[in-house]
């Protein structure tokens, strides 16, 4: 299946579920753009993965650029809601430790100071 997003506000966040397939090709460029877009007029940004199937390195290396980006632009992006795929990997690249992770996209954009708390 492949990458399917949808963006919503909630507050000042951006939230960006995803459901399907993480990986090379036109999967992690629709990703990248679409959050790229959103970094524009939003500074938080939530990636709501928990309907993300498979995660490949390129989508890993994805979340990992969206991350440095958003960073060196003065915002964040925080996880929300990973599967048991997506935990998996993060664990195993020990990337789990970089990124914010919340259980739900409306924990994670309550998590933002000022944000939809």
């Amino acid at each position: 299946m492949q990458l399917k997003t949808s963006t919503r506000s909630l507050g000042q966040v951006m939230i960006v579920d995803c459901s399907g397939r993480l990986v090379f090709g036109e999967e992690t460029t629709l990703l990248r753009d679409t959050v790229k877009e959103l970094l524009v007029g939003s500074k938080q940004v939530v990636l709501n993965l928990a309907h993300v199937t498979y995660i490949d390195s390129s989508g890993v290396g994805t979340l990992v650029g969206l991350y440095a980006s958003a960073k060196a632009a003065g915002a964040a992006v925080k996880l929300a809601a990973l599967s048991a795929r997506v935990r998996d990997v993060l664990v195993i690249t020990k990337l789990g430790t970089i990124f914010e992770v919340h259980g739900s996209a409306e924990e994670a954009a309550g998590s933002f100071s000022g944000g939809a708390g």
